[in-house]
């Protein structure tokens, strides 16, 4: 075997391992103890403004986003809904009125059928490609001229007295509601996840930030208690400004997400909850409405079988459902209210809603007693009739007011609780970076009493 030389030089070592000892070697000196204490305490500090500013700008950006995309349009969704709705309400109350349908409920019904398009419009450019909101707005903008190509079909024969206009009418109801409405439904629950996506986004407590907050002033404040035990002196000015910047950052952090997530929280509980409640209640009279029109319109060429075997006018069933849904709407929404703006007009809508029960038992007694005419003034006379259409509109008109103030609530709770991040990313990395230099600039003084 070959014996190595005397003299031969060491095997080469990488430079990480070189530098591994350099830095344990100049740990054994105070001025390296030092360096690496101020390395950490500048890192540990620009650490936790990094962190701040990166979540609290998720945080902001979501909360921003609640305010101006996803409620606006969540609510759109709801309008588009409602627009649709109440066209097919309007068109089936002008149906009753015979060939000459008053001018207002041609208006109305064209003004519902363009806010419906508009609306549409206006989700699609904010809806991503592909997605299934895309597909059911693009479904719903399909449909619409096919339902309104059957409405003009009903009326045409209609004014020209032909019963085939009937059958055009409930063919577009059937539209309106096996494929039209379901599609809007859809599309305002989708809305409805992304509101509470962005809410999930906004208000989660900034853990990571917070952690590293702590962990900050806990090494400036072992750095200080370590600089005054060795050289007796209270205070390095360094240090302090570090400590004191990291202190206002966590004091804001706390604060101010603390201050927008109650603002946040707040304009779901007492805004988003009664606004959806309040929409169902809308669509629900609405739907009353339509069936209670096309109960007249059938004269009983649609029925059901219930489950006990008897027989029942198909929309009569369905008006009576919908006021079950709406009776229960106006109740769950009285009881949220959280005010009497908000609870005053609920409370007239269940008052309307009541009369209109009462009109309605007696329209449909007239019927049954073979009076159409009778029943027909009873659901679309002249206010001396006393009709339900007068209750479906005073219904409409309240909960068209409670929406609007509880929207007006929820801008408010929410605009607060984003306004309470402002500025908040920008200044924790700016004070981050003051008080790292801070550190560094605290060290550095030590260091120099040691040249």
């Amino acid at each position: 075997m070959t014996q190595p030389q005397q003299g031969a030089a060491p095997p080469r070592r990488t430079a990480f391992a070189e530098g591994v000892d350099r830095v344990r070697a100049a740990a054994t000196t105070e001025p390296g103890r030092l360096r690496v204490i101020g390395a950490v305490l500048a890192l540990l500090v620009v650490a936790f403004g990094a962190v701040t500013a990166w979540q609290m700008t998720d945080r902001s950006t979501a909360a921003d986003d609640v305010l101006h995309s996803s409620q606006p349009l969540s609510a759109g969704a709801a309008d588009i809904y409602r627009s649709l709705a109440d066209a097919n309400t309007t068109a089936s109350s002008g149906f009753l009125s015979g060939g000459q349908e008053p001018a207002a409920t041609t208006k109305r019904y064209e003004e519902d059928i363009r806010t419906a398009a508009a609306k549409l419009v206006t989700a699609a450019a904010s809806t991503d490609p592909g997605s299934p909101s895309a597909d059911t707005i693009a479904k719903l903008n399909k449909l619409l001229p096919q339902y309104e190509g059957l409405i003009e079909r009903a009326r045409a024969n209609n004014r020209l007295g032909f019963p085939v206009g009937g059958a055009y009418l409930r063919a577009a109801n059937d539209k309106m509601q096996h494929e039209m409405l379901p599609a809007a439904q859809d599309l305002y629950t989708s809305e409805n996840q992304r509101l509470r996506s962005d809410y999930a986004d906004a208000t989660p407590y900034p853990w990571f930030a917070l952690v590293l907050g702590v962990l900050a002033l806990a090494a400036l404040g072992w750095a200080q208690r370590r600089h005054y035990l060795r050289t007796n002196r209270v205070l390095n000015r360094g240090l302090v400004a570090a400590t004191a910047a990291s202190a206002i950052v966590l004091l804001w952090l706390v604060v101010g997400h603390g201050v927008a997530r109650a603002g946040l929280d707040s304009s779901y509980d007492h805004g988003v909850r009664s606004l959806n409640v309040l929409h169902d209640a809308r669509i629900a009279s609405l739907n009353a409405r339509g069936n209670e029109n096309l109960t007249l319109v059938s004269r009983g060429a649609e029925t059901k079988k219930l489950p006990d075997d008897t027989v029942e006018d198909l929309y009569d069933y369905e008006f009576q459902q919908d006021m079950k849904t709406l009776s229960a709407g106006l109740a769950r929404a009285e009881s949220i209210a959280d005010d009497q703006a908000g609870k005053q007009p609920v409370t007239a809508a269940t008052g309307n809603m009541k009369v209109w029960q009462q009109r309605h038992k007696q329209a449909r007694a007239a019927d049954d007693d073979g009076n159409y005419q009778a029943a027909l003034n009873k659901i679309i006379g002249s206010k001396a009739d006393q009709p339900t259409g007068e209750c479906f509109d005073s219904v409409d008109e309240n909960l068209k007011k409670a929406l609007d103030h509880e929207a007006s609530e929820f801008r408010q709770a929410a605009g607060d609780g984003r306004d309470a991040m402002t500025g908040l990313p920008v200044g924790a990395a700016v004070l981050a970076v003051l008080g790292a230099v801070a550190a560094v600039l605290g060290i550095g003084r030590r260091l120099s009493e040691y040249r």
